[in-house]
């Protein structure tokens, strides 16, 4: 039975570390298309050419033209540069700040925990979709509002997992004896904390990011997000959704686009394959 279960264990890590690196280069390479064509392709995302619209993928233009003779290679770079620039800042910010706020509120005073459960219990009264609509009316097309609508609403994933990691760490022999000795807390951090947190802070990257991209598409797929000429894959599936049964490469390309950076963000956040 110990060797069966050995076994089983290392099968499902093998999976893991498997969807995990899946999921690195599937998005390593989106990063690299989306980052790597401007500088490659001289063609303008906003230039326009009304004799070639809807033109089917060729030499000149590999994913064709859109309704307004807009190369799609190009614009499809844009929309994924700008939903992947979006999702790094919302989690390098969530991140930080929960991480921050929760080993607080677990070693600090009991009024900063409560005061910081009583901030995250009013965030979460609301869904965080509506939170993100009432941000994204006060600025309509703000990437910066955009930003900071979906931080607001991110950093309390963060927050949780490291408050109720530090504080089941903190009533440790390990940490208690740290103290006895006289560490300072930036040492316990970096000793105690840190390593228990770190491995979850991965999972919670990979499916934050994956949440704001679709966070970002919903609104632009409504109109409230990122406005023309712009492009977002959100905004670019309504808008080429009346030429579906004319130009179908044209819907697809965004919704394969969104679909796929999200399934690399699943893949590497660890989840397991069925």
């Amino acid at each position: 039975m110990k060797l069966s279960y050995l076994s089983t264990s290392q099968i499902s890590t093998s999976q893991i570390s498997t969807s995990r690196l899946c999921g690195a280069v599937l998005l390593l390479l989106l990063c690299v298309y989306a980052f790597a064509t401007p500088l490659l392709s001289a063609q303008d995302a906003a230039s326009q050419n009304l004799s070639q619209i809807l033109s089917l993928p060729d030499g000149n233009s590999w994913f064709g033209t859109d309704h307004f003779g807009r190369d799609m290679w190009v614009r499809l770079a844009d929309a994924l540069r700008l939903s992947l620039s979006m999702a790094a800042l919302c989690v390098l910010t969530s991140a930080v700040i929960g991480v921050t706020l929760g080993i607080l509120a677990a070693t600090g005073p009991s009024w900063v925990d409560r005061t910081l459960d009583g901030v995250t219990t009013l965030i979460l009264a609301l869904p965080g979709l509506v939170l993100v609509l009432i941000f994204a009316a006060i600025v309509p097309g703000s990437f910066w509002m955009l930003y900071v609508a979906i931080s607001l609403i991110q950093w309390i994933e963060y927050f949780r997992v490291t408050r109720a990691i530090t504080q089941r760490i903190a009533r440790s022999p390990e940490v208690q004896s740290s103290r006895l000795m006289g560490f300072g807390a930036f040492y316990l951090f970096r000793r105690h904390y840190w390593p228990a947190i770190a491995p979850q802070l991965v999972t919670l990257a990979s499916f934050g990011a994956a949440s704001a991209i679709l966070m970002m598409a919903s609104l632009g797929f409504v109109y409230v997000g990122i406005q023309p000429p712009l492009a977002e894959l959100g905004l670019m599936i309504v808008e080429h959704f009346p030429y579906y049964s004319d130009a179908p490469w044209l819907l697809a390309q965004p919704l394969i686009a969104l679909a796929l950076v999200v399934l690399s963000c699943h893949l590497l956040g660890g989840k397991k394959a069925s």
